[in-house]
């Protein structure tokens, strides 16, 4: 998705970097049409291959929803990256379903609630991020590709 784009979208970022901190409210609206045109369950590419990190209230959540421990879900589901961060043990995500559903969409983790992070406050620090989750998610590439044009 990204590859052609992304050297535009790190040359914008540099000669715009202090006007897209007074732009959260274009970067959110363009979010909120972007994200009512595009069918995450068509795609899952962020399931299938990016691994968040999984916090304490994740887990406690995910255990609950699962009738488990926590330290069962831990043992289970998860492992400690090289950040050492628990992540998921296994890719794509061990609760995506062949259909393209969560099966603890309810109750998944902070980090998938908040993916690809295109409506976020203070969206200019999270930029770069954005970029890079410009190779996974469609969503995020339209959304940087209209902000050129703003």
């Amino acid at each position: 998705m990204a590859d052609k784009s992304k050297p535009l979208f790190l040359q914008y970022y540099k000669k715009n970097k202090k006007r897209l901190a007074k732009m959260d409210t274009v970067v959110r609206q363009l979010h909120e049409e972007v994200s009512s045109q595009v069918d995450c369950l068509q795609c899952a590419n962020c399931c299938r291959s990016l691994g968040p990190a999984i916090y304490d209230k994740d887990i406690d959540r995910i255990a609950k929803a699962l009738r488990m421990k926590p330290s069962d879900v831990v043992a289970t589901y998860l492992k400690i990256d090289e950040d050492g961060d628990y992540v998921f043990n296994s890719m794509p995500c061990p609760f995506l379903m062949p259909d393209n559903y969560c099966s603890i969409y309810e109750h998944r983790p902070k980090a998938c609630r908040e993916y690809p992070h295109t409506d976020r406050k203070k969206f200019e620090q999270i930029y770069k991020l954005t970029v890079k989750n410009t190779e996974t998610c469609p969503i995020a590439y339209e959304v940087l590709l209209r902000l050129l044009d703003e």
